[in-house]
């Protein structure tokens, strides 16, 4: 079943996966997250998604045309990677040791030639023995190369502080700096006819999925381009419900929203939801990187394995993960999954505490926008 929808190109996708009555009028919001918004009125939830389509964006042959190339396929994927840095390189690190069932193959590309070389040599000496494919193989990519993927996955980053600079905002500083670097492949993408997912994995997450979208002109849906942050954030959350019995039940029952930031939102469990023990969580998560920084390393292995590497494989499988997508033209981090007919953003019956936090994020995102 196909359904046709007529909205603003500002705040709307082009297609996604319906998944309540109350996605398939008015426009998109962040009131999509909350099964008891979207219950107003009486809307219920549907027996299974439904493909939406917004005319403004084409006709339904090229919906498709770009669904089928995001949708997940039985075939694997080939994923490019720009830049090497830290974080790049432990990311190809986390796609090659983890991604074999899903992706065929990892480009590189960074700056310096003898960097590619050295991972292109060194990644694909890593091997079972004697089950030599089971791997992703790793292959070094000309510039004019870097779109002809399933996946491009940006790590590109400049003006990151020093160890010892804790007293600022890291994500902030790096905004200005990454926005003009993204915004060239942006154009990039745009003028090659990228139809992929444009997989931003560089600090601050969030507002660069929507410079990648402004860059783009027109050239890239807003459903192509996704932000990989948020992952890492839940992942330390579990960590600290694992070494604290008050936060236990985030392990069963907890989400986190938001951006990969000051505006986080971790909730200790949806149906007992308890405020004071979620911003204890919450503050101890956003404040997690602070405590790498203090023993004087750059916290880059867990974003770049759990933000980045796992929720791209997920991505790629079309499982449940953590990533930010559009959502009323703010990238906004949530739980969602790729389906056959689209993205599909899960919706819970969040308590009202939770969703004023949550809103409260939401429009801070936009001012950043």
């Amino acid at each position: 079943m196909i359904c046709e929808v007529d909205r603003d190109k500002n705040t709307a996708k082009g297609f996604f996966a319906a998944t309540h009555e109350g996605q398939l009028s008015g426009e998109e919001g962040l009131f999509w997250l909350s099964s008891k918004k979207l219950e107003e009125g009486g809307c219920k939830p549907l027996s299974q998604p439904v493909l939406c389509v917004n005319k403004r964006y084409g006709s339904l042959s090229e919906m498709e045309e770009r669904l089928r190339s995001m949708a997940p396929k039985e075939k694997k994927r080939r994923v490019h990677l720009l830049a090497l840095g830290d974080v790049g390189a432990t990311v190809l690190l986390g796609l090659k040791l983890l991604g074999g069932d899903c992706i065929e193959t990892v480009g590189i590309y960074d700056m310096d030639e003898s960097v590619m070389k050295r991972y292109e040599c060194e990644m694909n000496q890593m091997a079972w023995p004697m089950e030599y494919d089971v791997m992703p193989r790793v292959e070094i990519l000309s510039q004019n190369q870097l779109f002809d993927c399933d996946v491009f996955v940006f790590c590109a980053s400049k003006g990151v502080p020093p160890v010892g600079a804790e007293n600022v905002d890291v994500r902030m500083i790096q905004l200005q700096e990454n926005r003009k670097i993204i915004g060239t492949f942006a154009r990039q993408a745009a003028a090659y006819g990228f139809r992929g997912i444009f997989a931003v994995v560089s600090d601050p997450v969030d507002p660069l999925c929507s410079a990648v979208w402004r860059a783009a002109a027109g050239g890239l849906w807003p459903e192509q381009i996704q932000g990989f942050g948020l992952g890492v954030m839940n992942g330390r959350a579990a960590y600290y419900a694992g070494k604290d019995q008050r936060f236990a039940s985030f392990l069963t029952e907890g989400r986190a929203f938001g951006p990969h930031g000051a505006d986080l939102v971790i909730a200790n469990s949806i149906e007992h939801y308890d405020e004071k023990l979620s911003l204890e969580l919450t503050k101890r998560t956003a404040e997690a990187n602070l405590e790498i920084r203090g023993l004087g390393f750059k916290p880059y292995l867990a974003p770049a394995i759990s933000s980045a590497a796992i929720s791209l494989i997920l991505m790629i499988r079309g499982q449940w993960h953590y990533s930010s997508n559009f959502l009323g033209g703010v990238w906004m981090g949530s739980r969602n999954r790729t389906c056959e007919a689209g993205l599909m953003i899960e919706h819970l019956p969040l308590p009202d505490p939770l969703y004023r936090r949550i809103q409260k994020a939401y429009d801070n995102l936009k001012t950043m926008g």
